[in-house]
């Protein structure tokens, strides 16, 4: 007769077992980094947690995340293409969720879910605090109106500037995001209007929330955007991000990729799962250094 597990394998499958659990749920979902974020999170507050990567079937989502918080699972980050399915399954939806109309965290309270989106003040914090460029009265282009772009809208238009153009590749995607942020730019003074891809004007800060990094296509928009010393950001980091970073250099600007935007969603993120705002600097410092390190790695 097999022997059962010895009392110390109990305790550890016991230990194991009650330790609270997270994840990033999305499709493509190998490539993220949010375990490695919000485990050093947890390390530096001293909380227990166990984070992981769910690969949801596009035609599944609502199965997967049913599937995971009925094994346990606490809370989970909602990555591409999901993000505008989130708020239907929550029965609480913060007031930038409702805004965007896409959610990129769940939360499996006891008394039912909740979702909030985490990326446009992520963004704005990284802009702001990690590049050290003000907002308030610049002229800013944000290209996109995915799940990714509806998320950065509300929190870029909080932060005043001046001006906020939407590009898309369907304007009518484009004008049906500045549509639910209308009243909200009226509120804080901005000038706010959608556009396709071939843009009028001059911009100070150019954000590339479209899906052409992801798909290695071509910066969808023309140089001539780009004002002498403007803050080019893609959402995207590492080799996705690199066109688009190469495409800001070459006229002088000052090319960001999205690293910094991904530490500081996720900093906040982890305040809702567990209550503490954790340091971001020192999460954001460490994921580089290990980014260099793979991309040696492979060079050599």
């Amino acid at each position: 007769m097999p022997a059962g597990p010895s009392p110390r394998q109990t305790q550890s499958m016991s230990e194991s077992s009650s330790v609270p659990r997270y994840a990033v749920l999305g499709n493509p979902v190998a490539h993220s980094r949010s375990p490695f974020i919000h485990e050093a999170f947890a390390r530096q507050c001293g909380l227990p947690m166990r984070y992981e990567r769910v690969l949801s079937p596009l035609d599944a989502f609502e199965a997967t995340v049913r599937r995971f918080a009925a094994e346990g699972g606490r809370g989970a980050n909602i990555t591409m293409p999901f993000k505008f399915q989130v708020p239907a399954l929550a029965a609480r939806c913060s007031a930038r969720a409702v805004l965007a109309g896409a959610a990129n965290v769940l939360k499996f309270d006891a008394d039912g879910w909740s979702a909030d989106n985490t990326d446009g003040i992520g963004l704005v914090r990284d802009i702001q605090q990690g590049a050290g460029v003000a907002l308030a009265g610049r002229r800013v282009l944000l290209l996109g109106a995915g799940g990714a772009g509806a998320g950065a809208l509300g929190p870029l238009v909080e932060a005043r500037p001046a001006r906020v153009v939407v590009a898309n590749r369907s304007v009518g995607k484009a004008e049906a995001l500045v549509a639910r942020h209308a009243a909200w730019a009226r509120q804080h003074g901005v000038s706010l209007r959608a556009a396709d891809l071939d843009v009028d004007g001059t911009f100070d800060i150019v954000v590339n929330a479209t899906s052409t990094s992801v798909q290695g296509a071509g910066v969808p928009v023309s140089a001539r955007v780009r004002a002498p010393g403007a803050l080019a950001l893609d959402m995207m980091y590492g080799a996705a991000a690199l066109p688009f970073l190469h495409w800001a250099q070459a006229a002088g600007a000052n090319a960001r990729d999205g690293l910094g935007m991904l530490v500081e969603q996720a900093a906040e993120a982890f305040f809702i799962f567990h209550g503490v705002m954790p340091a971001a600097a020192p999460v954001l410092e460490a994921l580089r250094a290990q980014l260099d390190a793979e991309a040696r790695g492979v060079a050599a």
